[in-house]
């Protein structure tokens, strides 16, 4: 990870400095004609003056307010697994800015079809083509050419409840378009994170935005290897390794499950794909460490695995509050019939 991208997650947290501070003032007029931008775009959509494409099959869209790091992938894999527990064939459409998040919903739910469409539409009708009933749309909020029967969007603790839009903050629109949402999930990604999404929760109740406001926990699994077979942890401190959003909160779910010296971290850029140069900067970094990395991480250097040091997986897992799965079946349920109705 890039010193500027360090510096401005910096900004985005609040923190104090002279370059948070000065890029504070250096990205304000972006950001404000990115608030512009987003404002116009969707006044337009709220003015019914540019057009919604509907699909023939119901359709939930699991989506961010900020950038990145809300887990919004595996809660798109847990919702599919939901529907298609309860008798649903789904489809799952999504834009993939990486190739990791593919290769992740292929691992988690190998006998549902994964849909590449930057235009949503384009995915719902291929999923009606090959005969799938229900559509999970992955990172849909902004995409409001297509309707969606449900919109679930996650907000991360680690993301401060702020005006900032991008570049400044990491907001691609402001909080009031929570409004649009059917559900709002504040997300937790392991014990740490608990107490301030809780007070997120109550912070959101009482700003009166969203339509119903959740807390949606995350539990560290246990110790795998690349291919995710259940492993030890081997012993000594472990060079981490992390492509993901924040890789700072990686390490602290590590560094709580380690015996002894604390691990260092090593980042790349999310979504980063590995080459064989990465691999040896990876090794020297190590210096005979054994690695610890992301679920996300792990389906791209599984092709590596016999060029690194002995590799660990961390995997989070989805631990949903009592009652979301049925709720949110019970409102497709009366979307379908509606459907047929009509």
């Amino acid at each position: 990870m890039s010193r500027l991208t360090r510096e401005l997650r910096r900004m985005w947290r609040g923190e104090q400095g002279a370059l948070p501070r000065f890029l504070a003032g250096l990205t304000l007029p972006p950001s404000l004609l990115f608030r512009a931008g987003a404002a116009v775009r969707n006044g337009l959509y709220d003015r019914a003056l540019l057009p919604v494409h509907s699909g023939s099959i119901p359709v939930v869209s699991v989506g961010n307010l900020a950038v990145g790091g809300t887990g919004k992938t595996p809660i798109s894999s847990w919702l599919v697994t939901t529907l298609a527990d309860a008798g649903w064939s789904p489809a799952l459409v999504t834009r993939a800015y990486g190739e990791d998040e593919i290769l992740l919903h292929r691992r988690w739910n190998p006998e549902v079809p994964v849909l590449r469409a930057p235009r949503r539409i384009d995915g719902v009708r291929e999923a009606v083509r090959i005969g799938r009933d229900v559509v999970v749309v992955d990172d849909g909020f902004q995409h409001r050419a297509l309707a969606r029967d449900l919109d679930l969007v996650l907000i991360s603790p680690s993301h401060p409840l702020s005006s900032r839009l991008l570049p400044r903050g990491p907001l691609r629109e402001p909080m009031g378009s929570l409004s649009r949402a059917d559900l709002v999930l504040v997300t937790a990604k392991g014990p740490a994170q608990l107490t301030p999404a809780r007070a997120m929760v109550e912070a959101l109740s009482q700003m009166g935005v969203g339509r119903r406001i959740a807390l949606f926990p995350f539990e560290v699994g246990r110790w795998q290897t690349l291919d995710g077979t259940p492993a030890n942890r081997p012993a000594g401190p472990p060079l981490a390794v992390a492509s993901v959003a924040e890789p700072e909160g990686f390490l602290r779910l590590v560094t709580d499950r380690v015996d002894g010296s604390a691990p260092s971290l090593l980042t790349f850029r999310d979504h980063y794909e590995y080459g064989p140069a990465d691999l040896r900067h990876i090794r020297r970094e190590s210096g005979g460490r054994w690695i610890a990395t992301t679920e996300k991480d792990a389906v791209k250097l599984i092709a590596f695995r016999e060029q690194l040091p002995e590799t660990r997986v961390l995997p989070l897992t989805p631990a949903p509050p009592e009652g979301l799965g049925q709720w949110i079946l019970s409102r497709l349920g009366r979307k379908a019939a509606e459907r047929e109705k009509a």
